[in-house]
C-alpha cells in the first residue's frame, strides 16, 4: 500500500466516525419539510398568505415548507398541537391575538401557555373600525358619545363571541368614552353587518376591507380606525388617535412561533426567512389591498407583541373580571 493510499484511507475513516457525531438537524435542513400550524381553516384570508409567505420561505431555506390547518375551538386545538410538537426545527405556530394571547389571559385549564412557545417573528396586523348605522345622526366619536347620551340607554355593539378582540374593544371604547354598551355575540361578521344594516346593532368593529362596501353604498358609517397611522387603502378614515383617543388604538396580529426547545440555530435561520418573505413589495401590497398592515420584525418584534398583549388586553381583562370556560 502506498503512502498515498495510507492517507486517503485514514481521512476517509475519519470523516466517516466524524458524520455519526453530526446532529440530526443538519441533515434535517437539507430537504425534511418545514410545517407550518395553521389553527383556522383552509381557503379563507389568513391562510392564503401564510401559504404565499410559506412558498417564499420554501425558495430561500431550500426545503419544502407546507401549510397543516388545525381549526377549531377559537384556535385553541391548532395552538395545542404545536406546543406538543417535538421542538426539532420542523414546526411552526402562525400563532394570533385570539389563539394564543387572549386563550391564555381567559382560560383556566389550558394545556400550553406563552411559554410553550419561544418568539419567530412578526407577520402582519389587521386594525378594527368603530361604525355605526348610516341612519345614526353621528359623523365622528364625539357625535357618537353625544347620542349615546341623549338616547339614554345602551349602545348594542357586534363581538365574534366572549373574550374576542372585538368583545374586549368594546370594553375599551366604553371606558374612554364614557358610553354604556352591550355586547351582541355573532357567529361570524357577515350577519353581523346584516344586523348592523338592519338597525339591530349600533355598533361594529370589523376591518375597514369588510365594510367599505357597504360604506360605499351608503348603508354604514365608518367613523375612525383604531391604528395610530391612517392606512393607506383608506386614507380618509381618521385615526383614534388623531380624533382624541389614543387609548382606543388597537389591532389583531398574525406571527410565528416555535415549541419551546426548538435549537437557537433553527429558529434564527427560520426567522430571517419569514422577515426576507414579509420584505417582498407583491406580499406587502397584496396584504395591504385587503386591509392588513405587513409586520417585518424578528424575534424582539414578536415579544413585544406579546408584552403588549398582555399589558393592555390583560388589564381590559382584569378591570372588567372577564373568564371563559
Amino acid at each position: 500500500m502506498t503512502t498515498y493510499s495510507r492517507r486517503n484511507l485514514i481521512i476517509a475513516a475519519a470523516l466517516s466516525g466524524a458524520s455519526a457525531f453530526m446532529p440530526f438537524a443538519a441533515f434535517a435542513q437539507s430537504g425534511d419539510p418545514i410545517t407550518l400550524v395553521v389553527p383556522y381553516g383552509g381557503g379563507g384570508l389568513i391562510d392564503g398568505l401564510v401559504r404565499e409567505i410559506g412558498g417564499m420561505m420554501s425558495d430561500d431555506l431550500g426545503q419544502p415548507v407546507i401549510i397543516e390547518n388545525k381549526p377549531g375551538s377559537n384556535g385553541i386545538i391548532g395552538a395545542t398541537y404545536a406546543a406538543n410538537a417535538k421542538p426539532d426545527g420542523l414546526t411552526y405556530f402562525i400563532g394570533a391575538t385570539g389563539p394564543l394571547s387572549l386563550n391564555v389571559m381567559l382560560r383556566d385549564g389550558l394545556t400550553y401557555d406563552l411559554d410553550s412557545f419561544t418568539p419567530v417573528g412578526t407577520m402582519m396586523s389587521g386594525p378594527l373600525t368603530v361604525t355605526i348605522p348610516a341612519s345614526i345622526e353621528a359623523n365622528n366619536l364625539e357625535e357618537l358619545k353625544a347620542y349615546a347620551d341623549e338616547l339614554g340607554q345602551p349602545l348594542r355593539y357586534a363581538t365574534l363571541g366572549p373574550g374576542s378582540v372585538t368583545h374586549l374593544f368594546g370594553k375599551v371604547l366604553q371606558d374612554k368614552l364614557g358610553i354604556d354598551l352591550i355586547d351582541v355575540a355573532y357567529p361570524d361578521n357577515p350577519s353581523a353587518v346584516v344586523d348592523l344594516i338592519g338597525g339591530l346593532n349600533d355598533l361594529n368593529f370589523s376591518t375597514p376591507i369588510s365594510l367599505v362596501k357597504y360604506e360605499n353604498a351608503g348603508d354604514v358609517k365608518m367613523l375612525a380606525i383604531s391604528s395610530p397611522e391612517r392606512h393607506e387603502k383608506f386614507p380618509d378614515l381618521p385615526t383614534t388617535t388623531e380624533l382624541g383617543y389614543p387609548d382606543l388604538v388597537s389591532s389583531f396580529w398574525f406571527g410565528m412561533l416555535a415549541p419551546a426547545g426548538t435549537p437557537e440555530e433553527d429558529i434564527q435561520r427560520v426567522s430571517t426567512a419569514l422577515q426576507n418573505a414579509m420584505q417582498d413589495p407583491d406580499l406587502q401590497t397584496k396584504m395591504s389591498n385587503v386591509g392588513m398592515t405587513p409586520q417585518v420584525g424578528g424575534r424582539d418584534a414578536m415579544q413585544a407583541q406579546l408584552d403588549w398583549d398582555k399589558d393592555f388586553w390583560g388589564t381590559v381583562i382584569k378591570e372588567n373580571d372577564i373568564h371563559l370556560q
